[in-house]
């Protein structure tokens, strides 16, 4: 009823934790199906449907580029094939992938931020991880490739959750069972406490009220459980935060952006424990630039073409910082 997720609500049913989720979950998923991104999400399963006979026994998640399967696997038709398929599901902000040897040039080349954070969280391996805003999935595949016994993506967009299901049909089926992307917002999730590590990247300047996205996740993460926060902040001190007047970077929903300082008392005050700054870094046009499968503007259009440490408003150009936190024990 709720392919591609059924196998999902299967797995948590089994759960002691997660179990208490199917008192909405399968409702959230249907509402979903019936919305305007629900119809979005059935047009791109039709297309999907191209890739039925695409498996792989082959899948490496410990490199910059998310693999699955061998150039010589497929035919040079079913090759042609995936570039097409690549540019109608345009366009890919995460990544890279690299599908059969057809590479996807995403965006963001979003392994320089995990190799900035992995070495400063705690281990996956053996971890139930909850990834709030995860785009289109790539952090999760390198998640699971640290060992994570199961990896839950939340993101409403359509598209994201259809580039997250054209790889994960390639992969083997027992990993399958491993990592599953939802079409959801954080604010639809119950206090669930089931997971080990809660990742919130590039969230929280997007919402209105930063206490509330916190709260949220928090309530997700068992006693003891890590959460792993990488935000927008600014320079200055624990009372400094930008509110943007109308846009920063040419984005017009950014609400919040702070102080490392502000952000760790946020922390604190919201009842985390241990707070600890792990990275900050300004996010360079290495990082973050045009391909050829994302042909509208990125980083380099957002700053001041005179002074890249400004964006084109004035204000500092990004800077991101992550944090590691951890929810207190009974």
């Amino acid at each position: 009823m709720f392919a591609p997720f059924d196998n999902y609500l299967e797995i948590i049913a089994k759960d002691p934790l997660l179990c208490n989720w199917l008192t909405r979950l399968p409702l959230d998923l249907q509402n979903f199906l019936k919305s305007s991104e629900g119809q979005e999400f059935r047009r791109y399963e039709k297309i999907l449907e191209r890739t039925r006979s695409l498996t792989s026994d082959t899948l490496d998640l410990n490199t910059e580029y998310v693999s699955c399967g061998d150039t010589g696997a497929i035919t040079e038709r079913q090759h042609t094939m995936l570039q097409a398929l690549y540019r109608e599901m345009m366009p890919w902000r995460k990544g890279p992938y690299c599908l059969f040897g057809e590479k996807i040039e995403s965006e963001w080349r979003s392994f320089m931020k995990w190799d900035r954070l992995i070495k400063g969280i705690s281990p996956l391996k053996d971890r139930r991880i909850l990834d709030v805003g995860c785009g289109n999935g790539y952090h999760m595949w390198r998640m699971l490739g640290e060992g994570a016994s199961l990896v839950t993506g939340i993101d409403p967009c359509a598209l994201f959750t259809a580039q997250f299901e054209l790889f994960k049909r390639c992969t083997p089926k027992e990993i399958q069972n491993r990592i599953h992307l939802l079409p959801l917002g954080i604010e639809q999730l119950p206090a669930l406490e089931a997971f080990d590590t809660v990742f919130s990247m590039g969230v929280l300047y997007h919402r209105r009220s930063a206490v509330d996205h916190l709260i949220q996740l928090q309530n997700q993460l068992v006693p003891g459980g890590e959460l792993v926060l990488e935000t927008l902040v600014i320079e200055g001190d624990e009372s400094t935060v930008l509110i943007p007047k109308d846009r920063y970077a040419k984005m017009p929903n950014i609400w919040f952006i702070p102080s490392i300082k502000t952000l760790e008392n946020l922390l604190n005050k919201c009842g985390f424990i241990n707070v600890k700054l792990i990275d900050v870094c300004m996010t360079t046009i290495e990082e973050q630039r045009r391909t050829e499968l994302m042909t509208t503007e990125s980083l380099e259009d957002f700053l001041d073409p005179h002074d890249h440490t400004r964006t084109v408003e004035g204000y500092q150009a990004p800077t991101r910082a992550v944090f590691t936190a951890q929810k207190k024990g009974r």
